[in-house]
């Protein structure tokens, strides 16, 4: 019985993991699709070719780009913290602590998620499209913002429960242990 929950949990793990992945390489794609837009829409002013509603569709990829970031930057502890307070803690106080914060953040993104899923189903059921050159459902551009918090709010209860488990969350880095292991994190940006 230990074993098949082992297996499930591990299953779970690996699906979460995949998920947060998949939103981190969603976002890279915005991003690839935001640069090719510009560079197209700047090349096309020099030679007379424009695509239609390009400003549109690059805004939409920005948007879509910034939320679906979210679940992936957040896991890997790249996400802009302040720990002012956390940091200085130790022990149970620390574990409250984080607890505490994780579940304010998620009821925040929960209500945050409720209202934009509830926009893109008005956008939806009204049939709300968007006003440039190339008309679109504005729902479908709604929906990189709703599946990015949808997906951040997953990671941030995971987060939870991994920490209700095991007491450190996974976001935080292992302290370094040698001072050329804390050069080389400060060089390349990342948290000490």
């Amino acid at each position: 019985m230990g074993r098949a929950l082992c297996g499930i949990a591990g299953m779970i793990r690996r699906a979460l993991d995949l998920l947060y992945l998949s939103a981190g390489y969603l976002a890279g794609l915005s991003l690839i699709t935001i640069f090719v837009l510009m560079m197209i829409l700047s090349v096309g002013r020099e030679i007379n070719f424009n695509v239609p509603s390009g400003d549109d569709f690059a805004g939409w990829s920005l948007v879509a780009m910034a939320f679906l970031g979210l679940a992936h930057t957040f896991k890997r502890g790249e996400m802009i913290r302040v720990g002012l307070l956390l940091e200085r803690l130790h022990g149970r106080a620390k574990r409250a602590a984080e607890l505490f914060s994780l579940a304010v953040a998620a009821t925040f993104i929960a209500y945050f998620t409720f209202q934009a899923s509830k926009l893109a189903y008005d956008s939806w059921q009204y049939f709300d499209m968007s006003t440039g050159v190339v008309s679109v459902p504005l729902w479908i551009p709604q929906m990189g913002m709703v599946l990015g918090l949808a997906i951040l709010l997953i990671a941030i209860i995971d987060e939870f429960v991994i920490v209700v488990r095991t007491g450190k969350p996974t976001y935080e880095p292992e302290p370094p242990k040698t001072t050329e292991e804390l050069i080389e994190r400060i060089a390349q940006g990342g948290g000490v």
